[in-house]
């Protein structure tokens, strides 16, 4: 997503500079982890359709196969969807794996060029972790992102959440929809809720429908359909096994994660290599909850949202800079932070539950083989699913005082990144990526 949204940046700039027309060339350099796990990571493909004008919110997976195969099989490119370059991927896209640029190592630096070679624009971007992209100009001076709103409750840590949902008589969920008013109608809020929890339970059922084997060259075989059979064919279990349960969330998790592996429409949430943890436990808070309804979604997801963004401001979301802990340890926050609120909790429960979902994912590393967001990428989603209910259980069961505060566990997480060696931060040159023999 981070890739895409840059070049569909880069391109905006050339129109905006007046410089559109002058580019008969575009040269696209890839650094660090970028360049290191890219084309597992379908990076180059993401490129090539950003650069045709394709944003990740609104393409379709479909659409998407035809366009990066009819550049690659016609060396052409339509600019922005407007006009039509030469593009040789094997020239124009460039994966510098031994080079890093300074400030993340997901870094990218777009080129344009006349027909006479010169120069008519460049930029710099940063993917800095669930879509985000940021520009070399703010990452340097540490600006806030576009969009930034006045709101009424600003907060920096759990902390000062917590203290604001206490003085004002608040929910966690109700303090993010306070702040999401600034912007927005409540009626709009609460359609961007609903197709957010609509675009999850879509990339299930596709998950789940589609079979065959992931692409890449590693042969793994899909397996939520295989599971999803089996589950009907032993429906009476549930019967007397209540650990079957287990089995549907793996199910669900594994169906998201598939479909991420394949090029299909997932929600960073926060990543795209985290994404079947949340839509997993939502699921499971609207199948297996009594109490389940519209309104408890909307705490769900506005309530996960408030605890991704503790992550986002304190530490980072992004493999590349903290490892898996960053992916799939604060998507297990969000989602046991979100069924706890949910299921009734309070803040000081809530907050129990995202930290418990946190300590317990410590120091996971980002060792994908093969440079592909398949192993260990798709069963750590299933674990990180179990591991948010089992937090949030917990945490329900007791009163919310506890010893170790979320705050602690995000500092600790911050810490545990910076300690990380790189070769553990998504570069695909240690761990599993390395001791894995690929066939």
């Amino acid at each position: 997503m981070g890739p895409m949204t840059a070049a569909c940046r880069f391109v905006e700039t050339l129109r905006g500079g007046g410089r559109f027309d002058a580019a008969e060339r575009v040269e696209v350099r890839l650094y660090g982890s970028l360049a290191l796990t890219g084309k597992g990571h379908a990076t180059d493909r993401a490129i090539l359709l950003g650069l045709s004008g394709q944003r990740p919110d609104r393409i379709d997976p479909d659409e998407a196969e035809r366009i990066v195969a009819g550049i690659r099989e016609s060396g052409v490119l339509r600019l922005g969807g407007a006009r039509d370059i030469g593009f040789d991927e094997a020239r124009d896209l460039l994966f510098l794996q031994k080079e890093r640029l300074p400030h993340h190592s997901n870094g990218m630096r777009f080129a344009a060029f006349d027909g006479a070679g010169a120069d008519v624009g460049s930029g710099v971007y940063y993917s800095t972790g669930g879509g985000a992209v940021v520009d070399e100009g703010a990452i340097a001076r540490n600006a806030p992102p576009d969009g930034v709103w006045d709101i009424p409750y600003n907060y920096r840590s759990a902390a000062e959440l917590l203290a604001i949902a206490a003085r004002e008589g608040l929910g966690i969920a109700e303090v993010a929809r306070a702040n999401e008013r600034a912007h927005l109608s409540d009626a709009e809020i609460d359609s961007r809720l609903a197709a957010i929890a609509q675009a999850m339970e879509g990339c299930i059922d596709r998950g789940i429908a589609q079979g065959g084997i992931l692409p890449g060259g590693l042969k793994v075989k899909r397996r939520a359909p295989g599971l999803y059979r089996l589950l009907l064919e032993r429906a009476e279990r549930m019967l007397s096994d209540p650990l079957t349960v287990i089995d549907w969330v793996n199910l669900w998790a594994l169906a998201v994660n598939e479909e991420n592996a394949a090029g299909g429409r997932v929600v960073t949430a926060p990543t795209n290599g985290a994404a079947g943890i949340v839509p997993a436990i939502l699921r499971y808070y609207r199948r297996f909850t009594p109490q389940a309804n519209d309104e408890g979604v909307r705490t769900f997801l506005l309530t996960a949202a408030a605890v991704g963004s503790l992550f986002k401001e304190n530490a980072s979301i992004s493999g590349a800079e903290v490892g898996c802990q960053g992916e799939v340890g604060v998507a297990c926050s969000m989602a046991a932070a979100g069924l706890t609120a949910a299921l009734g909790g309070t803040p000081a429960q809530i907050e129990n539950a995202a930290e418990i979902g946190m300590e317990h994912n410590l120091g996971l590393t980002c060792d994908p083989v093969g440079g592909l967001v398949q192993v260990p990428c798709i069963e750590r989603n299933a674990v990180g699913a179990i591991k948010a209910i089992e937090a949030s259980r917990l945490a329900l069961a007791g009163d919310g005082s506890h010893l170790v505060s979320l705050d602690q566990v995000i500092e600790t997480m911050r810490r545990t990144g910076l300690d990380m060696n790189e070769r553990y931060k998504e570069t695909s040159l240690g761990g599993l990526a390395v001791n894995v023999v690929e066939c």
